[in-house]
């Protein structure tokens, strides 16, 4: 059976961004605030509908038109003699020593169309358009992203960009949505000071000459006190978890910042957050929590050893020993990991720290086409790295994993993950990246390792029913990369078939010709019921059709072989593409307030 796309056909919204214009975006040349705001700028003129707590939108276009939001500033403090001068300084190099040359890097070309930034949206009402929410989706969907607080004045990678939280609350078949930053140690200091003060980390240190002159730069500024590094370098701009009773934004530079979402569907920041001390540096995005237990499993990687440093945290949150993995013996790009019922397992893989591409004008972080990638795996509460074993898997590159299982008689693992066939671009021409899903039986008692393809196209950011985390699953849902990063529709995979070697897609809707989306995010119909099917809920993701500038929510019968739309909600004002999201349900909201 065909799919039948999903064409975005109701009436543009139109958009008015800040500052200076970047494609298809206009930002206004306003200064930025010298205050570190927790709550919405005050100066937000909304002329139509009159404020309230939750703002409502309207459907026609001249109302549309009139409801456009400009945020007016007040001019910012008057700048020191040392910002003055590092200020300057930082113009040379971006303009002189080391400007935006290459695409992927250059603001003008990764900020173009839907990934450019917008501003925060306070809590604004939505519109259901076809069909209606289910009450299994009463809660809310948060996606997580890069969306710089001003405008990148040299070499910006789509990494770069400070974490904004776009979550959409629904309640009995009506939808809120709200924007808000992620108000790290980063975006207050910045916001305050009125200018960007950090260096970018992806984009920011390519070539020796560049990064010696922003190392010099980042330097002065901490001495002479713009800021302390001490509390954070981190952007929290890449995915969401939910554990011990907290809810978190995630980016694996730095620690945790603990957010909530309100009653009334405002997202607040409650700060950077540490486990009572016990969390060192830096965590995973991707931490793994057991449906069942309540443990969560994490760990951290970095340039120096230990380069991988395992940890889990128990069903109330509280943080458990490190176990410091020595028997990786270079860094590696860790991005994510899989947890079975008894192993955790990690890949490394052939991203890695690359120091002679950075000499000859690269990223230092790059490809290593003559190493061997590895699979390791550990017993899931080990307390030291003695039990580690590993496995070389050449060739296997993964960035994120789907799901992994132990077999009935214990002696394999199963992992589920997406090869990234065309390593070395991975970072600078993500174009050119073609991610295929593999099916990986380890053999724990002889070592050796087989693979099979799930499927042959491009796929990424899959995401599965979560209560079989760790466990034998069937079903996967993916985005289909068109190219990455850009998503043109989802795919239901039924891994069981990989042992027919055909290709195992059961389910596919794409989105329609110039329409793009996000990670999609499967939500259990009841979460109560042991005997509901494991693929028995929605799937839910933002759209957003570039040929009329808006964006939708879309809602996906997650059994229907055409993923059918159950409903779709048309979103005030579009929401850019961005990384990893999570579902929370209302009661878990609720404990939350």
């Amino acid at each position: 059976m065909v799919p039948k796309p999903f064409i975005l056909s109701s009436p543009s919204s139109p958009y008015v961004p800040r500052r200076l214009s970047i494609s298809s975006v206009r930002i206004e040349d306003t200064p930025h605030s010298p205050t570190v705001r927790t709550t919405p700028p005050p100066a937000v003129t909304i002329p139509s509908p009159p404020p309230s707590t939750t703002h409502k939108t309207s459907t026609s276009e001249p109302e549309a038109a009139s409801s456009r939001r400009v945020i007016k500033r007040p001019p910012p403090t008057e700048q020191s003699l040392p910002a003055l001068i590092f200020n300057s300084f930082d113009a040379i190099i971006n303009n002189f020593i080391d400007p935006p040359i290459k695409p992927s890097v250059d603001p003008k070309h990764v900020l173009s169309n839907n990934f450019a930034p917008v501003d925060e949206l306070p809590p604004t009402e939505c519109h259901v358009i076809e069909g209606s929410l289910p009450p299994s989706l009463n809660g809310a969907y948060i996606r997580n992203g890069p969306n710089p607080q001003f405008l990148p004045r040299g070499p910006y990678h789509l990494f770069d960009g400070d974490g904004m939280l776009h979550s959409i609350l629904i309640s009995h078949g009506k939808a809120t949505l709200c924007s808000r930053y992620v108000k790290t140690y980063k975006y207050n200091v910045e916001n305050q000071a009125g200018y960007p003060l950090f260096p970018n980390v992806f984009s920011g240190f390519n070539g020796l000459i560049a990064s010696a002159a922003r190392g010099s730069l980042s330097a002065a500024r901490v001495l002479t006190g713009q800021y302390n590094p001490v509390n954070g370098i981190g952007l929290a701009n890449t995915s969401l978890a939910l554990f011990g009773n907290r809810l978190f934004a995630l980016g694996e530079s730095d620690l945790p910042y603990e957010i909530r979402v309100t009653p009334n569907g405002d997202i607040e920041t409650r700060g950077r957050y540490d486990f009572d001390g016990e969390l060192f540096m830096s965590m995973t995005a991707h931490p793994k929590i057991d449906q069942d237990s309540g443990e969560a499993f994490a760990f951290r990687y970095g340039p120096v050893p230990p380069f991988l440093t395992y940890f889990r945290f128990d069903s109330n949150g509280v943080k458990q020993p490190d176990v410091p993995v020595f028997s990786m013996t270079r860094p590696s790009f860790l991005h994510d990991f899989a947890i079975t019922e008894k192993y955790a397992i990690f890949a490394d893989i052939q991203i890695g720290m690359n120091p002679l591409g950075m000499l000859a004008g690269g990223s230092p972080v790059g490809s290593d086409p003559s190493k061997v990638s590895r699979i390791g795996v550990i017993p899931r509460y080990a307390k030291d790295e003695s039990q580690i074993k590993w496995f070389d898997v050449p060739g296997f590159n993964i960035i994120h994993a789907i799901n992994a299982w132990d077999s009935e008689d214990g002696n394999e693992i199963v992992l589920i993950a997406p090869n990234i066939l065309s390593v070395e671009h991975t970072l600078e021409r993500m174009e050119l990246v073609h991610a295929m899903v593999e099916k990986v039986r380890i053999d724990l008692k002889t070592g050796i390792v087989t693979r099979q393809p799930i499927s042959a196209r491009n796929l990424d950011f899959a995401v599965i029913n979560q209560a079989y985390l760790g466990k034998k699953n069937k079903f996967v849902y993916a985005a289909v990369g068109d190219p990455m990063p850009k998503i043109s529709g989802v795919v239901k995979l039924d891994v069981s078939r990989g042992e027919e070697r055909r290709d195992c897609t059961v389910g596919c809707r794409m989105f329609g010709e110039g329409c793009y989306g996000g990670e999609p995010f499967f939500v259990a119909r009841d979460t109560e019921d042991p005997e509901a099917e494991e693929d028995d809920g929605h799937v839910v993701t933002y759209v957003h059709d570039e040929n009329k500038g808006e964006s939708k929510f879309l809602v996906m019968d997650a059994k229907s072989p055409e993923l059918e739309v159950v409903a779709a909600v048309r979103l005030p004002r579009r929401v850019p593409y961005g990384f990893h999201g999570l579902f929370v349900r209302e009661s878990d909201l609720r404990k939350l307030w």
